[in-house]
């Protein structure tokens, strides 16, 4: 497992890497992917639960964000990281709550700690899930109220929201594919593929 860890972390650390030399015009598109995926969020937090109180933006979306619109070819920020990460965590910090609800000193480290090898075993690790876990055992107000349900809304929901976005801006120019299954990419080669093609046949 450690050296599966230290691979990972390499494969990982240059992405991130590649990622930054893209061109200015792959930065839009990394733009435009954070600001509608985030923006959609938001916009049902602020015109739709305000009258309810119910959550459905938290922090650590802003972390994902940072994966999934700006570092696509990540082996973290992945659809399966992503959804099976923020998803397994809150699990994790949810149930910790449910055991230690007002001991922060040990409900705090042991929802990270789970929530982490948790992650390593399923093969989900996705950086965001610790803010995840976190969260259900550290907030106040609203978000220990939902228990269980914190799991489906708002993580699920939102990451679902994330992903939809991701799947659109990512995958809108030649130059970027998302997510990086070989299958996925060959499956976009040929959509490119027959889009440059049938202007030809229009000519004939």
């Amino acid at each position: 497992m450690k050296k599966s860890l230290k691979r990972t972390f390499r494969v990982s650390k240059y992405v991130i890497y590649k990622e930054t030399l893209v061109d200015y015009k792959e930065h839009f598109w990394s733009f435009l992917g954070a600001f509608f995926g985030i923006g959609i969020i938001a916009f049902i937090q602020s015109h739709s639960l305000t009258e309810t109180e119910n959550i459905f933006l938290i922090g650590s979306f802003g972390a994902s964000s940072v994966l999934i619109y700006g570092a696509i070819q990540s082996p973290l920020a992945q659809p399966r990281n992503l959804i099976g990460g923020h998803v397994l965590s809150a699990l994790v910090g949810v149930t910790v709550y449910q055991f230690v609800p007002n001991i922060i000193w040990l409900s705090a480290p042991l929802a990270v700690a789970f929530s982490i090898v948790l992650m390593q075993y399923t093969k989900t690790l996705h950086p965001p899930g610790g803010a995840t876990a976190l969260i259900a055992v550290s907030s106040t107000g609203k978000i220990p109220e939902l228990g269980y349900w914190y799991v489906i809304s708002p993580v699920l929901s939102g990451c679902i929201i994330l992903l939809l976005v991701a799947l659109f801006f990512n995958n809108i120019t030649p130059n970027r594919s998302y997510p990086s299954h070989s299958r996925f990419k060959r499956l976009l080669r040929k959509k490119h593929a027959h889009g440059h093609a049938n202007p030809h046949k229009m000519k004939k």
